[in-house]
């Protein structure tokens, strides 16, 4: 493991210094879940300097407040199914809609006939409207059955008057179903099903009819609503938009909300709008953040938890158990019987621990090929960098013994260098200590490293 520049007394080489090796194999008494292991895991290389991530374009970033998408529903009817229909007499509503439906046409069906249909089902019809959109344009919509109806499939859905939260018709759908899945079924009740056969889509199956109305045209400012609330992030867009285009033009409201001032002619406003989406951002950077999975034996180090780069280590622990019958069989002149024993086998497989780390900064990368190149397993890193009250305790412990122990090997000078062998957990134990002590015996700038601990180092091979 590569460690930081450090003090003269703990890494300085010379003829005639004396080495103290310190063999670090700490155990905290710590409860470790089975799932805690580690399975083979390919490294993802990291260079050591990589620059800033690239800058977001706003058009990335926000929606434009007004400018969205509206939910539309219907009732409706499937027709033409081979048998996988609603059941009429569980499904009355199926058999009051039909009637209705016949009755726009001029059939009447008698008060006392109780149709018994298999190739009719209800269903309700959804959609989403997107912004701007224009009669006659068509959109995609969602058909899902209401009844206890087998399948969809063969299915055609009937014109279906989809209307939005406010009650109006919007579009009118119809067409033939798409469905993915499918289920066959045998006489004794045995059935095979295949992703969900009650539900389906049809492409272009339904026709504008109404435009949603929209004061984007009309309103004296636009609004800019971020997808990921951030102050830094609303701040710089507006930073940006002003740097481009003057000062006073846009101004952060909020940590989502940024109000640009527009021009009121249409034609301007659309050309205004396309130079602001494509101006460059570099978003805020994401909060500190540290998540750990004690029950599948993963750890996530985000961006900002004192390193810049995230790395995920994720472990599996494989426990194989084998019953085997065996016979006792007596000798020939024994008055024994013969009896069958039962004989268990069981196999622990740990593979070897890995790390693996995504590209964006430099510390996190060493610390875990480091990490890796002493085979800790990443339960090892997560238990003991666990928030549980009884661990915090522990560690806290482990680091006050093991503080004491090396600033007084550190101040003692019979001893030139102290080298730490940790393995498994003590590799972690022996990273953590040596942070801590560096941070309190390193050179800083009011006390830089002696010339001659710098040249005896960099004379070391």
């Amino acid at each position: 493991m590569r460690l930081p520049q450090p003090t003269a007394k703990m890494l300085a080489m010379s003829s005639a210094a004396r080495c103290l090796c310190m063999t670090l194999s700490m155990t905290l008494s710590m409860t470790v879940s089975s799932a805690w292991a580690a399975p083979v895991v390919t490294p993802v290389t990291a260079k050591s300097a990589l620059p800033r991530p690239q800058a977001e374009r706003i058009k990335d970033l926000v929606v434009i407040a007004g400018v969205r998408t509206n939910q539309l529903v219907g009732y409706g009817l499937v027709v033409g199914l081979d048998g996988t229909g609603d059941q009429t007499s569980q499904a009355p509503f199926t058999i009051q809609s039909i009637r209705n439906m016949l009755a726009k046409f001029g059939v009447t069906i008698p008060a006392n006939v109780n149709p018994q249909l298999k190739n009719v089902a209800a269903v309700t019809v959804t959609a989403d409207l997107p912004a701007f959109s224009k009669a006659g344009q068509t959109i995609d919509i969602t058909v899902s059955s209401m009844g206890n109806a087998g399948s969809l499939r063969g299915g055609n859905l009937l014109m279906t008057p989809l209307r939005g939260i406010d009650g109006q018709v919007y579009a009118i759908a119809q067409g033939n179903m798409v469905v993915s899945g499918f289920g066959v079924s045998g006489k004794d009740g045995s059935r095979i099903v295949l992703n969900v056969p009650s539900g389906g889509r049809i492409p272009n199956g339904a026709t504008v009819e109404r435009e949603v109305p929209s004061n984007f045209a009309t309103a004296p400012r636009i609004t800019l609503n971020l997808h990921t609330a951030d102050f830094t992030t609303a701040t710089r867009v507006a930073e940006a938009i002003n740097g481009l285009l003057g000062a006073g033009t846009a101004q952060a409201l909020d940590a989502v909300s940024v109000q640009v001032s527009a021009p009121l002619d249409s034609t301007q406003r659309i050309a205004f709008v396309s130079a602001l989406e494509q101006i460059e951002v570099q978003p805020g950077d994401a909060p500190a953040r540290v998540i750990i999975n004690s029950r599948t034996g993963t750890v996530v180090i985000g961006a900002g938890v004192r390193v810049m780069p995230a790395a995920v280590s994720h472990g599996s622990l494989s426990v194989t158990i084998t019953e085997r019958s065996d016979v006792s069989q007596p000798n020939a002149l024994a008055s024994g019987d013969t009896a069958t024993t039962q004989r268990s086998e069981i196999q622990v497989q740990q593979p070897e621990a890995r790390m693996f780390v995504f590209n964006t900064g430099v510390s996190l990368d060493e610390i875990v090929r480091a990490v890796n190149r002493v085979g800790a397993a990443p339960g090892d890193a997560a238990n003991y960098f666990s928030v549980r009250t009884d661990t915090v305790q522990r560690r806290q412990v482990v680091r006050d013994r093991g503080l004491r122990l090396l600033r007084a090997l550190h101040d003692d000078p019979l001893y030139d260098r102290v080298l730490i062998i940790g393995h498994s957990l003590g590799s972690i134990l022996a990273y953590d200590l040596l942070h801590i002590l560096w941070r309190q015996v390193g050179p800083t700038k009011d006390n830089p490293p002696a010339p001659e601990a710098v040249a005896a180092q960099l004379a070391t091979p």
